[in-house]
């Protein structure tokens, strides 16, 4: 299959942010006195935003009251500002990938349902200043993935067709976003969750590495519409 775009989840996709994640929201519970969780269980917390996030990590009694939540939200961000970088690290291989794509003058964005500030400032950080067209996070206006209408305004932008879009993803949020879109669903295995979830959820291709992408997938910058 030939696409002329691509459009990338950043956590779990592009960044292992895991760790930094489940420390900023591990430090926002022990200031509750809540109890906090292991690593390994918030590869299932996250995918979905933030407010979602505190909503499964809260105490159940806790998580039912939205003004609490939106207190424990704004200090989980807090916490989270702090700690955003501090182990947070592309995955073997993503650079590469990206300077390939450049190389052929295909276009890029992210499309993360992570909030607007900290994407900006993990990408600000990691990635060559103008890698990407398009930083989308959780913002007013444009509803939380699964919903298409981010990947959409993105394939607008870069002028291409949502059908010419490759969209990266390690979730069955991911998945179910490239489809609602229209957009070809690109499984990547080395993220949060297991292959299991992709292909049930509608993984068109499956990429075990980031140097696999250029075996399974033909990119041009040909045809934009």
């Amino acid at each position: 299959m030939h696409c002329q775009a691509a459009v990338f989840d950043l956590d779990g996709t592009l960044v292992d942010s895991l760790a930094d994640l489940a420390d900023a929201a591990n430090a926002m519970l022990a200031s509750y006195g809540f109890r906090t969780h292991d690593v390994g269980a918030y590869r299932y917390f996250v995918g979905d935003g933030s407010r979602k996030l505190i909503e499964r990590i809260l105490p159940k009694e806790r998580s039912r009251d939205a003004a609490f939540v939106d207190e424990a939200m704004a200090r989980y961000k807090d916490c989270y500002a702090e700690r955003l970088l501090h182990r947070t690290q592309l995955y073997d291989g993503i650079p590469e990938m990206l300077e390939e794509l450049r190389r052929r003058n295909i276009p890029m964005a992210i499309c993360t349902n992570k909030h607007q500030s900290a994407a900006d400032a993990i990408v600000e950080a990691l990635f060559p200043k103008n890698m990407f067209q398009e930083v989308i996070g959780d913002r007013r206006g444009l509803p939380r993935k699964p919903d298409p209408q981010k990947v959409l305004h993105i394939a607008r932008r870069m002028g291409v067709s949502p059908a010419s879009t490759a969209y990266f993803g390690d979730t069955a949020v991911d998945m179910d976003t490239a489809h609602n879109a229209g957009a070809l669903a690109v499984g990547v295995l080395w993220g949060f969750r297991p292959p299991q979830e992709h292909t049930a959820h509608g993984a068109q291709i499956l990429l075990s590495h980031p140097r696999e992408l250029f075996q399974k997938l033909t990119f041009c910058a040909e045809d934009i519409v």
